[in-house]
This record gives C-alpha cells, sequence and structure tokens, in this order.
C-alpha cells in the first residue's frame, strides 16, 4: 500500500476582483498521485500551478474542494505529528537559540526537558551544525538557518517530511551543499520525503522521483523515474550533476515543462489586461 495517495484531488478558491466581483478560481484539478513510504518524489512546475497549495493540503493546512488526500489509508483532515514541514521562510523564533529552536518541536509532543536537550544535539549533529547549538538565529547564515529548520522538523521523528522550496531564497554554492546534506539524511533516516521547486536541476538531484505539473489549473502531467543505480554507493555531487544521466534526465523534465512554462506566462498577460 503507498504511503501517500492523491485522489482525484481538486483545490478551488474564492477570489474578489475589482469590478467584476467575485469569481471562483481552481488551484488544482484532479491530481492522482501514489507516494511510496521512504521515497524522495520532487514536485516541479511553472509558477502559480499549485505546488504549495498540494503541499498544504497534504500537511492538513487546508482541505480540498474535491477528493481527498490519504496517509498509511487515512485521510488528511488537519495538521499532525506524522508530518514535519520546511518551509522557505526559516520561522526560527529569535529569541531561542538553535538548541531551543529544535527543542520547541518537542515541547509540543511532551518529551521530558533533559530528553529534549539531548535529542536537539543530535539532530543539530545530523545537519552539521555541532558546535552552533548556543547561537541565536541573527548570529547564523542562512544555510545554517535552514539546517536548524531541517532538525527541529526531524527532532520529533515525523513520518514525512514536506518541503516547499526550502533552499530558493539561498546563494547557487550553500544551495548545493544543502542539498548534498538533505539527500545524506533521507539515506540515513529513510524518512518519506515531498520536496516542491522551481528547479529542474535540484529536482533531478534529489528525487527518486519528479512529478511535473501543468501550468494552472495544476495537474500532474507526468512522473518521471529518475535512477542513477544505488544513490547510496553512486555518484555524489559534481560527479552526478556532470554525468550524461543527470543532463538525459534534465533535458527530458525541461521539455515536459517548456510549453507549460510558456502557457502560464501567456495566461499571466491576459489577465494582466483584463
Amino acid at each position: 500500500m503507498a504511503k501517500i495517495v492523491f485522489e482525484a484531488v481538486t483545490k478551488t478558491f474564492r477570489t474578489k476582483h475589482k469590478g467584476r466581483g467575485t469569481q471562483e478560481f481552481t488551484a488544482l484539478d484532479g491530481i492522482d498521485l501514489e507516494i511510496g513510504a521512504g521515497e524522495f518524489v520532487v514536485v516541479v512546475g511553472p509558477s502559480g500551478c499549485g505546488k504549495s497549495t498540494l503541499l498544504d493540503l497534504l500537511g492538513g493546512l487546508s482541505r480540498p474542494t474535491s477528493g481527498r488526500i490519504l496517509l498509511d489509508g487515512e485521510p488528511v483532515t488537519s495538521p499532525g505529528l506524522d508530518r514535519g514541514i520546511v518551509f522557505q521562510q526559516y520561522a526560527l523564533l529569535p529569541w531561542r537559540t538553535a538548541l531551543g529552536n529544535v527543542e520547541f518541536g518537542l515541547e509540543a509532543t511532551g518529551v521530558p526537558r533533559r530528553q529534549r536537550a539531548t535529542r536537539a544535539r543530535e539532530f543539530l549533529e545530523l545537519v552539521g551544525l555541532t558546535g552552533f547549538e548556543d547561537r541565536h538565529p541573527h548570529e547564523l547564515s542562512g544555510g545554517m538557518r535552514q539546517r536548524v529548520a531541517i532538525a527541529r522538523s526531524l527532532a520529533y521523528d515525523p513520518d514525512v517530511l514536506l518541503m516547499d522550496e526550502p533552499f530558493a531564497a539561498l546563494d547557487a554554492q550553500t544551495r548545493e551543499s544543502l542539498q548534498d546534506e538533505l539527500r545524506g539524511i533521507w539515506q540515513r533516516t529513510g524518512k518519506t520525503v515531498v520536496f516542491i521547486t522551481h528547479g529542474i536541476e535540484e529536482a533531478v538531484y534529489l528525487g527518486q522521483k519528479v512529478a511535473v505539473m501543468t501550468s494552472r489549473p495544476g495537474r500532474v502531467k507526468e512522473v518521471v523515474p529518475v535512477t542513477f543505480g544505488d544513490r547510496g554507493a553512486g555518484l555524489q555531487g559534481e560527479e552526478l550533476r556532470s554525468s550524461p544521466e543527470f543532463a538525459r534526465y534534465r533535458h527530458e523534465i525541461w521539455t515536459l515543462l517548456h510549453d507549460e512554462v510558456a502557457r502560464a506566462q501567456q495566461l499571466e498577460k491576459e489577465e494582466a489586461t483584463v
């Protein structure tokens, strides 16, 4: 049985337009997608195609207009500790240290104080932040802050990690470093990961499967399996990014996205002239 199942999921919103009253806006239309336990699935698509909406629905932050989402066979109706979420913005508590931010999620689950500190240190070590436990967010770089956010989401041991363009605001070198780090964490923990991105290269590098979405309203155009053999024992870093297989997958996904991006840009132009 699949870990996560989207069954004909549609999401519409009511929006107000000056001079035109209230209109219905369809963000997602008939999403069907299955994700296996322990899989790393990346969702990529043009701007405005509903990628973040899809993640919000899976996180239980909103409800589908029609269809349903199943997690371990049960409908998703609200947020839960079985899902950890990492957003593009770090959302760290500025008055807490790195250690205190990671402990925050553990407090909600009732972990005793002494165990919280030990466990938080373990997860800061997992993301490479040993020695930075007592630093506040303003004393950390953007990449370090995102590492703290990842550690916080992993610390209470969710089954599923949801990531909404977590590296988009970072410089290219830091982004690639964190991609490497995230691949290692996924390999070591065996978590199911659903990762949203605009970047084709990021999608190919991270995903076992890449779900390519259409322009609005968002649908799953195609799911591309990405296989480089044994990811643990195979190529890493720049060797993988410069390999012929990587270039082939990048071209395949770019080809699938090309028309969708053009369609999305045309839609934006039409809406701007109305």
